[in-house]
């Protein structure tokens, strides 16, 4: 596959190349045509890679298309073998097909799990700076948001176990919501690391939700420690969150996983899913991921490794020619997250210098929880020209920001 083409995404009804936030609402935008030349903006926010999917998934679902049927479709037997044959192979994650729970995407699962879990006003805990829909999930059904925020120590963020016991405790948290790797630090979380956090989870008898829809996108040299792995003790109460989606570029087919191995907790958690009216499944969605497990991972590895290079590039071109930036080294995810606060801007400021001068559309950090203020999250996985523009207009913004102060 080649990854450096630029493939044209206009007339896509593309959420990241034909439209832009303003008031809390996708609104329809040309910013980023190609016909705007030098003036076009970079789209580099929503987590979608640009490059064109696996043969495999193009082909299947061409198959399937051409059928041209398109009625009600439920899990089968050969989808739910793929996805436990791609977890134990690719993670050593072994999990009895019964287990999985098709869903219609994380975040809405996510909503589901917060409702059925918890009650009006209960705590729910997460660890910003992070993936910002956790916060909506805990808010919009009328939950509390705990942060046990990270660290940065050491260009390492690490999770602050005393301060999670102590939130556990003061607010008698029931439910914790775990990104793993993490977005949009790119941690990886460590066996050690995850066993520390689920035996205070577990002590306390809160309910954990690991989200491991990055989890095949650990960069080279890491690898995914996945907290289904951990003892069952600890595993017993914990939902595992999954997808082919962010893997292999298929968010807007909606489908997703939840591995439950407990039999009450999945029984509960179908339960919600039918009340919600949300239980119909994509046929195209899982005509994709079957396809994407059984014939993608040359894809994978190919891709793995070119947005490994873009990583590298990132780092390297900040570290010489925008010395005031510092990106944090990545572990895992297409996500780069980057310290801008030294350029003294506050969030405002700093978004509005990138649209501006940059012309970049960018995820400011504060989304992520006021623990991200003064970061930036650029998505990498684009071809490398892209990249390369979208680098070298950040640098002559942040010299002309330091002209203008």
């Amino acid at each position: 596959m080649d990854f450096d083409i630029e493939w044209d995404h206009r007339g896509l009804s593309s959420l990241k190349w034909e439209f832009i936030v303003k008031d809390g609402e996708p609104q329809p935008w040309d910013g980023t045509d190609a016909r705007l030349g030098d003036n076009r903006t970079l789209p580099m926010w929503v987590a979608d890679m640009d490059f064109r999917v696996a043969e495999p998934i193009i082909s299947a679902l061409r198959e399937r298309v051409e059928r041209g049927i398109y009625g009600y479709a439920g899990k089968t037997e050969r989808y739910l073998q793929a996805v436990s044959t791609w977890m134990e192979t690719r993670h050593g994650l072994s999990i009895d097909p019964d287990w999985i729970v098709p869903t219609v995407g994380i975040v809405p699962a996510l909503h589901m799990i917060v409702r059925r879990f918890t009650t009006s006003r209960d705590s729910v805990l997460i660890q910003r700076p992070v993936y910002y829909p956790f916060s909506y999930a805990v808010a919009n059904n009328g939950r509390q948001v705990v942060s046990n925020s990270l660290q940065l120590v050491d260009d390492c963020y690490e999770m602050n176990f005393s301060d999670l016991e102590k939130k556990i405790k003061d607010h008698d948290v029931k439910l914790a919501i775990l990104c793993n790797p993490h977005n949009p630090v790119g941690r990886a979380w460590s066996t050690k690391e995850l066993s520390k956090f689920g035996e205070i989870c577990t002590r306390h008898q809160v309910l954990v939700i690991s989200d491991e829809i990055h989890g095949d996108l650990v960069l080279p040299g890491y690898q995914l420690s996945s907290y289904g792995m951990l003892d069952p003790t600890i595993t017993k109460n914990s939902i595992i969150c999954t997808a082919a989606s962010k893997t292999f570029n298929l968010a807007g087919l909606k489908t997703s996983n939840l591995i439950i191995p407990d039999a009450a907790l999945r029984a509960e958690m179908k339960s919600e899913i039918l009340s919600t009216g949300l239980w119909g499944l994509n046929p195209l969605g899982l005509v994709a991921t079957q396809a994407a497990y059984e014939s993608g991972e040359n894809w994978l590895s190919e891709v793995l490794s070119y947005i490994s290079d873009n990583h590298e590039y990132t780092r390297q071109f900040i570290a010489q020619h925008v010395p005031l930036l510092h990106v944090i080294p990545a572990e895992a995810t297409y996500l780069s997250w980057i310290d801008c606060r030294k350029l003294g801007l506050s969030d405002p400021e700093l978004q509005s210098m990138m649209m501006r001068d940059a012309r970049l559309y960018l995820d400011e950090g504060s989304i992520f929880g006021p623990e991200g203020e003064g970061f930036i999250r650029v998505n990498l996985a684009c071809p490398r020209s892209l990249l390369e523009i979208a680098l070298f207009r950040l640098k002559s913004a942040v010299e002309e920001q330091g002209g203008r102060q």
